[in-house]
């Protein structure tokens, strides 16, 4: 296919230009007003992939039927009619679309690249707007034909299934956010942060002093989610909204999740609570650091070394047995490259070597198969419905039995976790008490914080912070926090996964008043891909 052919508007219709894409040759091919060939007898069914030829023709026609506003005969054009027409029509009795050129790429096989020029008017505003997004052609299954394979993106890049584009008076008032220090955040300067300002903006625009102005914007389909705002036409009055974020360690995160393609960290500062940072890679509409759901591996010995030492099982000093493998209840257990530690190894070796079978040996003497599942949620706050001013997941840790329940002391099996989740744990450790996790102060709309039941005993506590000190010092995470200061303690966690041949990294630390928790997907041991995310957030912290 040769680039260069338009779609532009003459007198409010839009028409074809010709521009070299050998659309000419197909110019009165659907000639019917249902877009149905007319020239001669039925064509016998194809099969296989659509030509060159096809690809030109379909795309040229869908093109020429949408930019036209004849919807109907768009989107019988496409492998999808039925929501196909409502958006293609909504173009332009709802998102005011006026105007557009569209401008063909070279084609890859059966897709082509677009770029749409456009114009959008609303109550005598005009403003231009442009993006690039794509289609790709396919065989019809039961026609044979070839259609446009229709998706949401075919509209716009960012449209997602059931949601829609509309202009009008936005729904929420511009905001202007700020970090704790009143340092401005950008989605353009903090990309992590778009999907998170974006739904700051719709839960609190109002009510932090601002007002809308006229938008282009894409609506969800159930309402929950953020508007997600692409255009302004006329700019309303921004509110001031100052978040918990910290413009120096969310710098350090963004630019630290980047060297990995799945990666996510979070930071907390665990005497408030406040949320100092939140990063992904890559930036998706779903926030994977705060609403993830997948094992944290060892990352968990935290919450259930303070299980055992608070009912009596284990002691920072104690002896504990380090075997490379062990057996209960029929289900194996391992240590990383089936290492074992010497008779004589204390609680503290244990947990700072991430020796998973010292665990599992001891969950003979809790005789309470619920026991984790109400440390985390009556000491750790996990599972507790956190409100801290956007979506988050707040952790699982279902009760189970057997050989499910020993997976769970080495954070594997059932437990759900997200970088958020594990940084709190870690303040909760620090500090002693869980403090719910925030981003923006309760005040700003009185919302009551989730409470635990109960802190940690003072002795546990100080136990629990020695054994972190020790793996940041010479165990595990001792290469990662080789160059964090300050008083320092942190634990690695390898999380296995099904089908997935390496492990995902885990890791979390603490220095001083600032907690961080990271994950990398296939990052394998936790101190080699998540602990320098860690570390360089806590460093800048």
């Amino acid at each position: 296919m040769r680039s260069g052919a338009k779609v532009g508007i003459v007198g409010g219709v839009f028409v074809l230009v010709a521009g070299g894409l050998g659309y000419g040759a197909y110019a009165a091919l659907f000639s019917d007003a249902d877009g149905t060939t007319t020239q001669g007898a039925p064509a016998e069914v194809k099969t296989g992939p659509p030509s060159a030829d096809e690809v030109a023709e379909t795309t040229k026609a869908f093109f020429d039927a949408w930019t036209t506003g004849n919807a109907a005969k768009a989107a019988r054009l496409t492998n999808n009619d039925t929501v196909a027409e409502p958006l293609l029509a909504g173009y332009a009795t709802d998102a005011h679309v006026t105007g557009a050129t569209i401008t063909p790429g070279t084609a890859t096989g059966a897709t082509v690249p677009y770029t749409v020029k456009a114009t959008v008017s609303y109550d005598g505003t005009s403003v231009p707007w442009s993006y690039a997004t794509k289609l790709t052609v396919v065989r019809g299954l039961t026609t044979g034909k070839a259609l446009v394979d229709w998706a949401p993106t075919v509209i716009h890049p960012e449209l997602t299934d059931g949601a829609s584009l509309v202009t009008g008076e936005a729904t929420a008032a511009p905001i202007e956010a700020t970090d704790h220090d009143g340092k401005p955040l950008t989605k353009e300067k903090y990309p992590s942060l778009g999907p998170i300002l974006d739904t700051l903006r719709t839960r609190y625009g109002d009510a932090a002093g601002g007002t809308p102005g006229i938008e282009t914007w894409i609506k969800s389909a159930d309402g929950k989610k953020a508007d997600k705002s692409l255009l302004t036409l006329s700019k309303g009055k921004a509110g001031k909204l100052r978040t918990t974020i910290d413009a120096e360690a969310q710098a350090a995160a963004e630019k630290a999740v980047k060297g990995f393609s799945k990666a996510s960290v979070v930071a907390v500062k665990p005497s408030t609570g406040a949320i100092r940072a939140v990063a992904n890679n890559p930036v998706t509409e779903f926030n994977v650091a705060l609403q993830g759901q997948q094992a944290p591996g060892s990352t968990m010995k935290i919450v259930t070394a303070a299980m055992l030492m608070e009912r009596g099982k284990a002691t920072a000093n104690g002896a504990t047995e380090c075997p490379k493998d062990v057996l209960y209840q029929g289900r194996s257990f391992h240590n990383l490259d089936n290492f074992s530690l010497p008779d004589g190894s204390t609680f503290t070796n244990t947990f700072a070597a991430s020796c998973n079978t010292g665990f599992i040996k001891l969950i003979d003497d809790v005789d309470d198969d619920s026991a984790l599942a109400e440390e985390a949620r009556e000491v750790f706050g996990i599972g507790l419905e956190w409100k801290s001013g956007v979506s988050t997941f707040d952790g699982s840790v279902p009760e189970e039995m057997g050989g499910e329940a020993a997976a769970q002391y080495i954070g594997q099996g059932t437990i759900q976790m997200n970088a958020l989740n594990v940084a709190s744990i870690t303040a909760t450790a620090r500090n002693g008490t869980f403090r719910q996790p925030i981003i923006v102060d309760q005040d700003l709309d009185g919302r009551e914080l989730a409470q635990a039941t109960r802190s940690l005993s003072p002795s546990v506590q100080k136990q629990l912070t020695q054994m972190m000190r020790a793996t940041a010092s010479w165990g595990t995470a001792a290469k990662a926090m080789a160059s964090v200061g300050g008083d320092k303690g942190a634990k690695t966690g390898s999380a296995e996964v099904d089908g997935q041949a390496t492990s995902n990294s885990w890791f979390t630390g603490f220095s001083d008043d600032l907690a961080a928790a990271a994950v990398v997907q296939s990052g394998g041991h936790g101190g080699d891909a998540a602990g320098p995310v860690v570390a360089a957030v806590l460093n800048a912290g």
